[in-house]
């Protein structure tokens, strides 16, 4: 098992409820392919560095999980289509 970080920028301009279901969604994407949530940080509304499909605010946040090699691929597929993602980026840290 690795650890892996996946940082992820959500639209801001979508209803609490439905950003919460994304939220939910990728969590149990990463439980679904054999990965173990060890901690998610929620950094809120931030201002992005640059325009992303015309929004000028994105929600952060950042889950920390332990997954064997094949899970960060099969993660990304999924994760790449979602509506409201406007960013994401799975890094496996340095220990």
């Amino acid at each position: 098992m690795n650890k892996y970080e996946l940082a992820l920028v959500l639209n801001a301009k979508v209803e609490d409820d439905v950003r919460t279901a994304t939220l939910e969604k990728v969590k149990g994407l990463v439980e679904r392919f054999n990965g173990t949530i060890t901690n998610v940080d929620e950094w809120g509304k931030k201002r992005l560095a640059y325009e992303i499909q015309k929004m000028k605010e994105g929600y952060y946040y950042f889950i920390q999980f332990d997954a064997d090699a094949a899970c960060p691929a099969e993660l990304e597929k999924r994760v790449r289509i979602m509506d409201n993602v406007l960013r994401y980026l799975i890094v496996r840290p340095e220990v």
